[in-house]
C-alpha cells in the first residue's frame, strides 16, 4: 500500500482549486491517496467549501495565505514547516482577475495587485518551498496557465484589451512602485495585467526547470484545463459577460469545461504516470472532445525566450527580497 502524499494547492476554496483539492483527496490510499493543504485568504469560506464538496475532514488542512502579501507568504510557510509534514506537490493555482479598475490597486508592498497575487506572491512560495519539495521522493510543482497568455493561439491574440507583452521588463527593473502599474512600464489596463501575470508563471514556471530540475528531481509543468468559463475567477466582471461567456464557450467554441472537469485534469498533473515530463506545457485543446487526452503544447516565442526569462527571474528576485538567492 502506498504512503499517503501531501499537496499544496493555493486558491482551494472555490473554482479550479477546490476541485483538484477533491479530485486529489477522494484517491484511494491504494492508488497513492494524498492529504490536501488548501492554502487559502479566507479561511471560513474554504472550510465551508471544503464540506459542501466533500473533501474529508482527514484529507485536507487550511492554511491562511495572502498571495498579495509577501510577508503572509513567509508566514504561510513557516506555519507549513510547523506541520512536520514531508511536501510531494505544489500546485500554483490562485489568481484574481478584476478587469473594471480604472487605477491599480497595490499590494501592501506597494506592487500593482494582480502581478502581486498571481505572479510575485507565487514567485517567492515555490523558491521557498524547493528545499521541500527536493526531499520527497517524486516531486512535482504544477502552475495553472491560461490560453489568453499564449500567442500562439487565438486566445492569446485577443487584442481587447491588449494581448499579453511583459516588453523589456521595464516596470520591473523600475521598482514596480508607483507610478508604475505594468511590467512592460505602460500605461494600466487592469485586464492585460492579469494576462502579464500569468504569461510571467508560465515563464517562471520553465525557468525553474531550466535551473532546477536536473539537480532536484522535481517535475515543473504548466497546465490549460480548458476554458472554466463559470470560475469564480470572473466574479469582478460585468454581469452580462459572466451570463454569456459560459453560453458563448458551450455553444460556440466549444472549449467549455466543469469546474469538476478541470479538478480532475489538475490532479491528473500532479499525480499521474503519464505527467512525470518536466518542462511541459499540459492542454487538452481549445475544442472540447469527448476521450481526449493531454499533450504537450508548444508555448510562445515570448514564454520560450530564455534570456528574458532569466531577466524576469532576477528582477523577481529582487521584488521578493531574495537578491542574490
Amino acid at each position: 500500500m502506498n504512503h499517503t502524499k501531501t499537496v499544496i494547492i493555493t486558491g482551494a476554496s472555490s473554482g479550479v482549486g477546490l476541485w483538484a483539492a477533491k479530485a486529489l483527496a477522494d484517491r484511494s490510499a491504494d492508488s497513492g491517496g494524498w492529504h490536501v493543504v488548501m492554502a487559502c485568504r479566507d479561511l471560513a469560506k474554504a472550510e465551508a467549501a471544503a464540506r459542501e464538496v466533500g473533501i474529508a475532514d482527514d484529507r485536507r488542512t487550511l492554511l491562511h495565505l495572502d498571495l498579495g502579501d509577501l510577508d503572509s507568504v513567509r508566514g504561510f510557510v513557516e506555519g507549513w514547516r510547523g506541520l512536520g509534514r514531508g511536501l510531494d506537490a505544489l500546485v500554483l493555482n490562485a489568481a484574481v482577475y478584476m478587469p473594471r479598475l480604472e487605477a491599480p490597486l497595490r499590494s501592501p508592498q506597494g506592487y500593482e495587485l494582480a502581478v502581486a497575487t498571481n505572479y510575485l506572491g507565487h514567485f517567492l512560495l515555490a523558491n521557498l518551498l524547493l528545499g521541500d519539495l527536493e526531499a520527497a521522493d517524486a516531486p512535482r510543482l504544477v502552475t495553472l496557465g491560461t490560453v489568453t497568455a499564449n500567442s500562439e493561439e487565438f486566445g492569446g491574440k485577443v487584442p481587447i484589451p491588449a494581448p499579453a507583452d511583459l516588453g523589456d521588463l521595464q516596470g520591473l527593473a523600475a521598482g514596480f512602485l508607483a507610478p508604475v502599474a505594468m511590467i512592460n512600464g505602460k500605461a494600466f489596463k487592469p485586464g492585460k495585467a492579469y494576462k502579464d501575470s500569468k504569461l510571467a508563471l508560465m515563464m517562471m514556471s520553465r525557468e525553474l526547470h531550466a535551473r532546477f530540475h536536473e539537480g532536484t528531481g522535481i517535475v515543473f509543468s504548466t497546465l490549460y484545463p480548458g476554458c472554466v468559463a463559470d470560475t469564480p475567477l470572473f466574479r469582478h466582471a460585468p454581469a452580462a459577460f459572466q451570463r454569456i461567456f459560459p453560453w458563448f464557450q458551450k455553444n460556440i467554441t466549444k472549449g467549455y469545461v466543469s469546474q469538476p472537469l478541470s479538478g480532475e485534469r489538475v490532479a491528473m498533473v500532479v499525480a499521474d504516470d503519464g505527467f512525470t515530463r518536466s518542462g511541459v506545457h499540459w492542454s487538452w485543446g481549445n475544442r472540447q472532445k469527448a476521450g481526449a487526452e493531454a499533450f504537450a503544447q508548444p508555448l510562445s516565442a515570448k514564454a520560450e525566450n530564455a534570456a528574458r526569462s532569466a531577466r524576469l527571474w532576477d528582477l523577481s528576485l529582487g521584488l521578493v527580497g531574495r537578491e542574490g538567492a
